[in-house]
């Protein structure tokens, strides 16, 4: 069969079982029949009426009859118009009307559906909307159409509200039409046998329907099994209904031999529940009532051999298939059809087919057991009891949510006591009281909580009181009490009265909310008909026959994975270890790139980023690496250089690419980066990657769109060239790549790899290298990215009436909505979207305040946040506002969050239909003046700078970053602007970094120096500032401002020292004992101040702080943040034509006093870090500048992160993790495998580069004496397989110094699969 003819029948089979199940489900179209208008007045029954001439006959719609329409006897909330439909009929809409030409009419209802005028049920409109909204006056008509059709007999209409100025008053129609129904019923003993086919079949096409209804938890609705224990099972388990597709022969199929489904919840309520399965191929839809579970079943199941045999109500041999319960169906059966074919129909005709054991029943018995719900913690039910009698007998069931509630209380005859029975942590409990004291406590039973029925036996007799629990004896309890016991004269369920005698009634756990049926005391039932009837006993906030409890976790509305659990009146999201926050686990509580977390002010690491936000992607972990330029590195799976031989075109060598996100994941973050690359290494001896330019390729990678690529690193999509022939330098020129050249020696073709588009590679496929001597191998680096477009992304508003305009947002159940904005006007809308009744607004109400308000036909709602100080202040500030169906939140900056929760029963979904308005509203008016940056739509970003290229009065971008993230420029770095977002200068800082936060270190031995001469210009700053201009060799300064640090074991050193063409000079100085010493000598005539600083020993090997000003005469010297000490010298105030500022060791002759002499015979062997004098870092130019800066280096000095150690813990060195070494081309010669090493933990930091991610992420190596070489410093960085491990090795790399000798010492560290 052709692969067209195939779809064609696919499509036609699906066409024709849709149409089908439509006809099975009643006829969809002209249901609209009036219902009422023709039945006989016998057809009306109502809980009371106020008259004959208000008898609820006269309750059809536009009729006059009679008063014009029903009226109770009593207008409250327990009265009820009823109609009998006569037969089982679908109902689609209703219609009310209050008494003709009166003032009475109902303002909301509930509308309940039944079977049998028994157990009823409510209607809900929405997932949570009970109630009706009706009548405004008496002779309008209100019409609703149903959005879901009732399939019912019985009507009943309870008023809620009324016109307050009146009575009770309803005229009604219903509208609808006949429903087609074959029923048959189960007992719990039979089943019934569908033979369809004669013999044994692959089930690759069935669709099966059907609806159920039964009071019991547990039974098998239909089973079908094959010959080797393969079997579908669709099982009632614990009210809800399980689908569990099997496998038998699991060493034929051993994994994935098993699909289980569970749907539905309380489906034992005695209530029809519709059941759909389609199995088409491998695609499965399973559906119960309207909730349905798509899944897509493993290619194994093309084998599931079932037999011709369908089974309903039970298993023909129990337990044969392993199944969790052996329970027959005890219930009924509706309009079972099974591929189009009416089982029930065979069944009724006693056709050959159908076979069934036990007796069948075509119609379906009713239950007579009457539920009672608590409504509310005021809800209760009094019953009469025979005062006196010492033998106390009580039962019932019960089911809720809640964990805590009064059962049942009884106060005892003769004695001022009573006892209570009563639900704690979801366990029954029994206290017996006394005079205000606990005579008796005894539990029973655990996790009745779970809405499940649950029976409670309670007896006592005489000093004996025992309960038992689901007729579980081991959940029983039993005590003797100090107290002989008798009973009371009235028994209260669920609560007391809040105004009776029974003060001890009103106990700390509150009143029951759930439902209870089959209550006995006494051993006798008690007839809740006629409690309802008001006949005896009395009751209040009671629903009787029909239990309403909800399963609020169906659908689930946490997100994310969110552990949803629930109480009677509400639901709760756990969201631990889900990555997400919130009442529904909506909200991220990652950064959606690493280009946010870079500007919070975090450094380089590993972070978990979230690229799509609240969206369905989840958290990933990355690297960020924070340079100039931010950089996000994904890691794969193999970043080994791999070596091949033996492959051709009929046995291809194929590598696949698995990295630490999906491709849905890794498409989101590609998308939103300004740029990404991957470096695709390949070395060849005699292997050709393409034949010619216009031939077959011999060799090719594929990428995330799954399509062929043939060009290679370093090249362009589409040209079928490497590197070397776009840039004409390929070893023979007449190929266009150097691996074509085909010659016997090692060449390479490698670079990166950078359209988007195809990023990241998945999939390399070789097959040249079959021939003598034929050999290739390559290497994938990790995907890099940089940058993320949508963090800038922005627009500035400049005129009130200006907007940008979107597409309707689409938020019904969760919103999420999140920008920066700033301004100087007081007030604007940033962002509204209308509906016909709902809408969505954000804006700034006042300087100082931000409102988020809304409406979901629940009535408008606001959220406002007021801050201390003004947000019209033109710097950034965040707006983050959230709505989902538990709350409304909203947040600005680092504000508290302020709430407002949903009311339970209300309206759910947001539905808007306008424009989505940014900047601006549908009439113009109190519009935004100023600029919206990064504005997200549950994590969808939207790109206002495109939108405002074409829109009068917006204009893309926004300028004046600094003023918001110049803090972020830290130690005297200057913040720049740039169109998207700033940089930090640090030309003038003596540290490095994004942020001038990385220290510049570096170490001394024996007999290093470094000099800085003032008298020539710093080439860098000559351009770029006017301060290096002011250093010339006549200059005088009558300030100095000097900061750095330090760590040695050597006494004496000289630390610092800088000097004048005119003998005057400044050394700073460690002496013997340790003491900082600070020696002034400004007059050339006279001795130097001496200043001493006896804090402490500062040769500890501890890292020392220092901070030294100068202001004319007056010194200020502070260290490691300890009080500033103040100074006075006496020599002078002026410090003249400065010559030199010396590091180290003074290696030419000069003219300084004798402690400086010996600090300086010494020199300084340690480590200095971020030395700063004035506006020149002479440290850092001497390893970052040598080559323009004024420096002169002698003696053996290197950079190290000898700065950022503390003798406690020498180990907290900053860290750069690399995942790939990128130290520039391979040689030609043979590549080795071992010396390409990826997944290494690298310390320090490298020269930065122009070519892309390679600044700071070269291979480097950092150097450190032997006091920082520790073991832990190797246990440290151990600790790096928490993130990554799988890899061949992790290097990590020491180069220090030892007598003169550089060694190097490589540690490596064996890794685990993680993959």
């Amino acid at each position: 069969m052709d692969s067209v003819t195939e779809i064609f029948l696919k499509l036609l089979f699906l066409v024709l079982v849709h149409n089908w199940h439509t006809t099975v489900a009643g006829n969809k179209y002209n249901c609209d029949d009036q219902l009422v208008s023709t039945l006989p007045q016998s057809s009306f029954s109502s809980s009371s009426e106020l008259s004959s001439s208000h008898s609820p006959g006269f309750a059809r719609l536009n009729r006059r009859e009679g008063a014009g329409g029903w009226s109770p006897l009593v207008s409250s909330k327990y009265q009820w118009l009823q109609i009998d439909l006569g037969e089982r009929t679908e109902i689609t809409a209703v219609a009310t009307q209050g008494g003709y030409g009166s003032s009475d009419w109902v303002t909301s209802y509930l509308l309940m559906f039944s079977d049998s005028g028994r157990n009823w049920k409510q209607y809900r409109q929405e997932e949570s909307i009970w109630a009706f909204s009706g009548n405004t006056n008496a002779d309008s008509v209100v019409y609703y159409k149903l959005q879901h059709s009732i399939k019912a007999r019985f009507l009943r209409f309870v008023p809620l509200d009324w016109n307050p100025n009146g009575r009770i008053g309803m005229r009604v129609e219903v509208y609808g039409c006949t429903y087609g129904s074959e029923v048959v019923g189960f007992d719990g003993k039979n089943y019934l046998i569908y033979t369809f086919n004669q013999k044994l079949m692959s089930a690759q096409k069935d669709v099966i329907s059907l609806k159920f209804k039964t009071m019991q938890s547990d039974g098998i609705l239909l089973h079908r099994e094959g010959q080797n224990g393969d079997h579908i099972t669709l099982e009632l388990i614990k009210g809800k209904l399980s689908l569990l597709i099997n496998l038998g022969d699991t060493k034929t199929h051993p994994s994935n031999a098993q699909i289980n489904i569970t749907l539905g919840s309380l489906l034992d309520d005695q209530h029809w529940h519709a059941v759909l399965i389609e199995h088409f191929n491998n695609q499965v839809n399973f559906t119960v009532d309207k909730h349905t579970h798509h899944f897509h079943a493993k290619g194994e199941f093309n084998y599931l051999d079932l037999d011709y045999k369908l089974s309903f109500g039970g298993i023909p041999v129990p337990g044969k298939s392993g199944t969790l319960s052996r329970t027959n169906f005890h219930g009924c059966f509706e309009n079972i059809y099974y591929n189009g074919v009416n089982i029930i129909d065979l069944a009724r005709r006693h056709k050959s087919q159908i076979y069934f054991v036990g007796n069948l029943s075509f119609s379906c018995l009713e239950s007579q057991v009457v539920p009672v719900t608590f409504l509310n913690s005021s809800s209760y039910l009094i019953l009469p009891g025979k005062s006196g009698e010492d033998d106390v007998f009580i039962s019932f069931q019960f089911r809720t949510w809640n964990k805590e509630g009064l059962l049942l209380y009884s106060k005892l005859h003769g004695a001022s006591g009573g006892f209570f029975l009563y639900l704690s942590d979801g366990k029954v409990k029994i206290s017996l009281h006394k005079a205000g004291k606990a005579l008796s406590d005894i539990v029973a039973g655990a996790g009745l909580n779970n809405g499940q029925w649950h029976s409670v036996s309670f007896s006592a007799k005489r000093n004996r009181i025992s309960v038992i629990v689901d007729n579980d004896v081991t959940s029983s309890a039993h005590a003797s009490v100090p107290l002989q016991i008798y009973s009371g004269d009235a028994f209260y369920f669920g609560g007391c009265p809040s105004n009776g005698n029974i003060s001890e009634c009103n106990t700390s756990f509150g009143g029951f909310q759930g439902c209870m049926r089959l209550i006995s005391i006494g051993n006798k039932a008690v007839d809740m008909i006629s409690v309802q009837q008001n006949v005896f006993g009395n009751f209040s906030d009671l629903q009787i026959d029909l239990c309403g409890i909800i399963d609020r976790c169906l659908p689930n509305y946490c997100e994310h994975g969110g552990e949803c659990s629930q109480s009677w009146d509400s639901f709760y999201c756990n969201c631990a270890n889900t990555g997400y926050k919130g009442a529904t686990c909506h909200y991220s509580i990652y950064e959606q790139s690493c280009e946010a977390y870079k500007h919070r002010g975090n450094t380089s690491g590993f972070y978990n980023i979230d690229s799509d936000g609240s969206g369905p992607l989840g958290p990933f972990l990355v690297y960020c690496n924070m340079t100039d330029a931010t950089w996000t590195i994904i890691q794969h799976n193999n970043t080994n250089l791999t070596r091949v031989k033996s492959a051709n075109r009929e046995n291809p060598h194929t590598v696949f690419f698995k990295y630490s996100a999906s491709l849905d994941q890794l498409q989101d973050t590609i998308n939103h980066a300004e740029h990404c690359e991957q470096e695709l290494a390949y070395h060849c001896k005699k292997s050709r990657l393409l034949d010619k330019p216009d031939g077959m390729p011999l060799s090719w990678w594929i990428g995330r769109t799954n399509e062929t690529q043939t060009y290679w690193g370093g090249s362009l999509p589409a040209v079928q060239k490497c590197a070397c022939g776009l840039e004409g330098t390929c070893i023979d020129s007449k190929h266009y790549c150097n691996c074509d050249a085909d010659r016997d020696e090692w060449t390479n073709d490698t670079g990166f790899l950078s359209y988007k588009e195809h990023l990241p590679v998945t999939e390399i496929v070789i097959t040249d290298t079959d021939r003598p001597s034929s050999e290739a191998a390559y290497k994938l680096g990790p995907l890099l990215c940089r940058g993320d477009r949508t963090f800038w992304n922005s627009a500035s508003f400049n005129t009130e009436t200006s907007y940008l305009h979107f597409p309707t947002f689409h938020g019904e159940l969760s919103a999420d909505v999140s920008f920066f904005f700033k301004t100087t006007a007081s007030s604007g809308v940033f962002l509204e979207n209308l509906g016909i009744q709902d809408f969505i607004r954000i804006e700034l109400y006042s300087p100082s305040e931000v409102i988020f308000s809304f409406d979901v036909g629940n009535g408008p709602s606001e959220v406002t946040v007021q801050s201390l100080t003004s947000l019209n202040d033109n710097q950034w500030h965040y707006v983050k506002a959230e709505r989902n169906i538990k709350e409304a939140s909203l947040q600005v900056d680092q504000l508290p969050q302020r709430s407002h929760s949903a009311p339970p029963d209300g309206h759910i979904r947001l539905q808007l239909n306008s424009q989505l308005f940014v900047g601006g509203t549908a009439s113009r008016q109190k519009g935004f003046l100023g600029c919206i940056r990064s504005l997200q739509l549950n994590g969808m970003a939207l790109d206002l700078e495109e939108r405002a290229k074409i829109t009068p009065g917006v204009e893309p971008g926004c300028p004046g970053h600094c003023s918001s993230y110049g803090n972020l420029c830290h130690n005297d770095g200057k913040c720049r602007e740039k169109y998207s977002g700033f940089s930090c200068d640090c030309t003038f800082s003596a540290y490095a970094g994004p942020f001038c936060k990385k220290e510049i270190s570096a170490y001394f031995g024996t007999g290093t120096s470094v000099t800085y001469n003032f008298q020539e210009y710093y080439t860098v700053a000559k351009n770029s500032s006017s301060h290096a201009s002011s250093f010339y060799a006549d200059m005088t300064l009558n300030r100095e401002a000097i900061t750095f640090a330090f760590r040695t074991t050597r006494t004496p050193s000289l630390l610092l020292y800088v000097s004048s063409f005119y003998k005057e000079y400044l050394s700073v100085i460690l002496t013997r004992n340790g003491t900082l010493q600070i020696r002034y000598k400004l007059d050339s005539h006279q001795d130097p101040d001496i200043f001493s600083i006896n804090i402490k020993n500062m040769a500890d090997g501890q890292l020392q702080h220092v901070k030294i000003n100068r202001e004319e005469e007056i010194l200020f010297v502070e260290v490691n943040q300890n009080e500033r000490m103040k100074f006075v010298l006496s020599s002078g105030t002026e410090f003249n034509a400065i010559k030199s500022l010396t590091l180290g060791k003074m290696l030419e002759n000069s003219d300084v006093d004798e402690e400086t002499m010996k600090a300086n015979s010494q020199g300084f062997i340690g480590c200095l870090s971020s030395v700063q004098f004035n506006h020149i870092a002479p440290l850092k130019a001497a390893l970052h500048h040598s080559s323009s800066a004024p420096v002169i280096v002698k003696g053996r000095f290197t950079e190290s992160n000898c700065g950022t150690l503390s003798g406690a813990d020498s180990t907290s060195s900053e860290t750069t993790h690399s995942f790939a070494d990128h130290s520039g081309p391979i040689d030609e010669g043979e590549p080795l495998a071992n010396a390409i090493r990826s997944d290494s933990a690298i310390i320090g930091v490298g020269k930065p580069t122009s070519s892309g991610y390679l600044a700071e992420m070269k291979s480097t190596q950092v150097s450190l004496n032997m006091e920082d070489l520790e073991l832990r410093t190797l246990r440290r960085f151990n600790s790096c397989h928490q993130y990554w491990s799988k890899c061949v090795a992790m290097s990590v790399h020491f180069l220090f110094f030892f007598q003169g000798i550089v060694l190097s010492l490589v540690t490596i560290f064996p890794c685990e699969n993680f993959w």
